[in-house]
């Protein structure tokens, strides 16, 4: 009630708009549709994504392209088709920003053997890397691109593979740290990135993981 109440004293609305982002004419109907509601966009949460996990011999094709159009493709073209609209309200000292969700697969190896996550490790360290682009292609436009890396939260998605490499417990063995991600992990560095004490924050990656990735584990 009292999320409620804050958002009704702000005049917050959340409008949702389904869209496969896979496909570029998707993407440029939910821009149509969101013009409808606003002429600029201050904060880009790119957040979509899929995986696949097989072994390297039985990585079937069809698959690795779904992962890499949803996890990459779409990502250069929302923030493109989005540009106008993230540059509206946008300056110097008061730039819009894109986050980008990668994953800390991104940065290390990823999954392998029986149930490997190649196509979605490749897809990872693509989306680290077109973060660092953006926020060169971009940066002059005032808009700030980073790339978040999170480690294995018990989220829907990754609750197949956390399961099959061992569990919540053997997953959490392998961290520095101890544990796992939990929600209030995430949210409070999407909320910072968003927020204006990081205005001058650009291009960076940074791994939410733990330190799980500096230690040559599985991600």
């Amino acid at each position: 009630m009292l999320n409620n109440l804050k958002q009704k004293a702000i005049g917050a609305r959340a409008i949702p708009i389904p869209a496969d982002l896979a496909n570029v004419s998707e993407i440029e109907r939910l821009v149509t549709e969101l013009s409808a509601h606003t002429d600029h966009v201050d904060i880009l949460f790119a957040n979509a994504g899929a995986s696949w996990g097989a072994p390297f011999e039985k990585q079937p094709e069809d698959a690795f392209s779904k992962v890499l159009n949803l996890n990459v493709k779409s990502i250069f073209y929302t923030v493109q088709k989005l540009q106008g609209m993230l540059r509206k309200r946008a300056s110097v000292g008061n730039p819009s920003t894109v986050i980008i969700n990668s994953s800390a697969a991104g940065v290390a190896v990823g999954t392998l053997g029986e149930n490997g996550t190649h196509g979605y490790s490749v897809s990872k360290a693509a989306a680290v890397h077109l973060a660092k682009i953006l926020a060169v292609e971009l940066g002059p436009r005032a808009i700030n691109t980073n790339a978040i890396c999170p480690g294995f939260f018990p989220t829907k998605m990754s609750g197949g593979l956390i399961h099959l490499e061992g569990g919540l417990a053997s997953q959490a063995a392998r961290t520095p740290n101890g544990r796992l991600g939990q929600p209030a992990d995430l949210a409070g560095l999407v909320v910072f990135l968003a927020s204006p004490a990081a205005s001058h924050i650009n291009g960076a990656v940074i791994a939410l993981d733990g330190g799980a990735h500096l230690g040559g584990g599985k991600l």
